[in-house]
């Protein structure tokens, strides 16, 4: 994602994969985009960062155990002011708060949200 969309409030700014096989989604997803995958520890787990060229465009990460026997899917992040201040809107707003702002070390701050009609989001 390019900086200028990560720092936008409002915008979409990321799209990170969750799956239980993360060998076959990697060899997946190079294959259909020719995306370049680089593997880097973090202290929350391996995590893969795809690249077009110079450009990172999304991460995948294998489904964390407090996530288990939840479906692979397709996560988007928004990008938002303060994380700290959306739970109070989301619920406020019918929503629900899935996940309560915590650290992505080195990144930020991220909560995970459903909506009123049920489609869950990443605030970043």
């Amino acid at each position: 994602m390019s900086t200028d969309s990560m720092k936008l409030s409002g915008a979409f700014s990321w799209n990170e994969l969750m799956t239980s096989d993360i060998v076959g989604a990697k060899a997946f997803y190079s294959a259909l985009f020719g995306w370049q995958l680089n593997d880097m520890d973090t202290p929350m787990g391996s995590y893969t960062m795809a690249k077009v060229g110079e450009t990172e465009v999304a991460g995948m990460m294998a489904t964390p155990e407090e996530a288990a026997g939840a479906p692979p899917a397709w996560g988007a992040y928004v990008t938002v002011d303060d994380v700290d201040a959306m739970p109070a809107k989301i619920e406020s707003l019918g929503g629900k708060v899935i996940l309560p702002p915590q650290d992505i070390p080195d990144v930020g701050r991220f909560l995970v949200m459903q909506d009123p009609q049920g489609a869950m989001l990443m605030l970043i």
